[in-house]
């Protein structure tokens, strides 16, 4: 994975080529949209991150915040992180059948999802799950996964 030195959201822009700047400023945005409050955007392992500040839920199993989402231009792709969908069948259900309706298929992990032109992504089904998941829901998902 290729991961930014970078100490801000704006010197990541800057640092990307102009078309993959395009491309990441546009899934930032409807991310951004559709984003409850209380999330924090910040650069955090070397991606832009949408994440729990540590003031809100200090707790976590490694002392950083917790990780809601991620965005990073990779070498060959684009990757986006929805740790929303880790564990949660429902989500990631949706997920599929946005996918379905945008006739294509995902490229994904647990929680990442790749991906290499704009088009690829099911954009009103992702804005759909990350509206859908508030802060504290986002938290007790988190608790009861820990057990």
């Amino acid at each position: 994975m290729v991961q930014s030195r970078a100490k801000s959201v704006a010197a990541y822009l800057r640092e990307l080529p102009a078309g993959r700047r395009a491309v990441v400023s546009a899934v930032r945005d409807a991310i951004r949209l559709a984003l409850p409050r209380g999330y924090q955007e910040a650069m955090n392992w070397g991606m832009i991150a949408w994440q729990v500040p540590l003031s809100r839920y200090p707790e976590t199993y490694n002392g950083e915040p917790l990780l809601f989402a991620a965005l990073a231009a990779q070498k060959n792709n684009y990757a986006l992180y929805l740790m929303c969908l880790y564990r949660n069948k429902k989500r990631e259900t949706a997920l599929r059948a946005a996918y379905k309706r945008i006739g294509r298929k995902p490229d994904m992990g647990k929680s990442c999802i790749r991906f290499r032109k704009f088009e690829d992504l099911p954009l009103p089904g992702i804005r759909k799950i990350i509206a859908g998941v508030p802060l504290k829901t986002f938290i007790a998902d988190y608790e009861k996964a820990r057990g």
